[in-house]
């Protein structure tokens, strides 16, 4: 298989896109890599420590999308940007599919403006695995979709299970449905609808009904469903109140102890390396044809390979094919 990293996406530039490409060819001997990118700055890097022969190649581009610049913006002003041209190579097929470390939006408008979407998909919707007490749950949409109709929620339902089955190991995923409280009949239209759509699916044997935010880390379900502005800022808080509390654990915890400490400073660190984004890589964006994996702007190597990893399976697995499938067997709906 064949994968197109956005080689210049993140906020550290090339080098760690490079070095997580190592680590992903060494761990993955099925898989090849498209380095997406300016040859001028990759080069060099290639020359000084090489990927194995015959695995590796670059494709090279002249711009590069900055991660504050707008999207729509981008899309007009630099046709040759790395991660528009990791979508072209898709679109042509010549990858299977794609990571990038860069621009969200940008990434998304690059697949959006493909119009390449799985058959029965409306709409794209970003995936994202939170950990939680009892294991693992993807949570969709984190930020593609800020305005969906009741249809593409359903149908991030669909998706995210598949995903969660398939990828995560979960054989029956439950699923459940963002609102303000759990009660029927609570929250706003948008979700209100959603629900009516979930209990008259084939879903309806696995959907929990609603959940609230505080549900997600306790394992209430294994799939989240939301529109794409709750998700993002959900998501966002998440971040952030993690790297609170491993910073205050570390301040007004281990800092204090004297023969303990390297013992608490290890225990700290392997909960940091269980939870942290970079122990999954990325959050793919579902429902496009091909697969593409969003990486947090920070991303380091580690994050990189694990992403490159997880394309990887995705392909290996047909993600999309059994997406297509469960899909096909939905009431029809003409809303788009």
């Amino acid at each position: 298989m064949r994968i197109a990293l956005d080689a210049m996406g993140g906020d550290h530039g090339p080098t760690p896109t490079v070095d997580g490409a190592r680590l992903a060819l060494d761990a993955n001997p099925d898989l090849s890599i498209v380095l997406v990118g300016d040859r001028t700055q990759l080069d060099p890097l290639l020359d000084a420590v090489p990927l194995p022969a015959g695995r590796a190649e670059v494709v090279h581009t002249s711009q590069i999308v900055e991660m504050k610049e707008k999207p729509a913006e981008a899309l007009r002003r630099k046709p040759d940007a790395s991660i528009f041209r990791c979508w072209q190579l898709m679109a042509a097929g010549q990858v299977d599919g794609l990571v990038s470390a860069g621009n969200t939006g940008a990434v998304v408008a690059g697949g959006v403006r493909t119009k390449k979407f799985l058959k029965c998909v409306h709409r794209p919707g970003i995936a994202t695995v939170m950990p939680t007490a009892k294991g693992r749950c993807v949570v969709l949409d984190v930020g593609a979709n800020v305005f969906p109709k009741p249809r593409h929620l359903l149908e991030y339902g669909v998706m995210g299970s598949v995903f969660a089955k398939h990828v995560l190991g979960i054989e029956k995923p439950t699923i459940g449905l963002m609102n303000v409280g759990e009660e029927e009949g609570k929250g706003h239209d948008l979700v209100q609808k959603t629900f009516d759509l979930f209990r008259n699916s084939p879903l309806n044997e696995n959907f929990v009904g609603n959940i609230e935010g505080r549900d997600i880390h306790r394992g209430a379900v294994d799939v989240v469903v939301t529109d794409g502005f709750t998700g993002n800022v959900m998501l966002k808080l998440c971040e952030g109140v993690f790297e609170f509390i491993m910073g205050m654990v570390d301040q007004e915890v281990i800092a204090p102890l004297s023969a303990e400490k390297e013992a608490a400073l290890r225990a700290v660190q392997g909960l940091v390396g269980k939870f942290h984004y970079s122990a999954f890589g990325g959050a793919p964006l579902l429902g496009v044809e091909g697969v593409c994996i969003i990486c947090h702007g920070s991303s380091k190597e580690k994050a990189i390979a694990n992403a490159l990893g997880v394309a990887a399976l995705d392909v290996r697995v047909k993600l999309n094919e059994k997406i297509v499938s469960e899909l096909e067997g939905l009431p029809k709906n003409d809303e788009e």
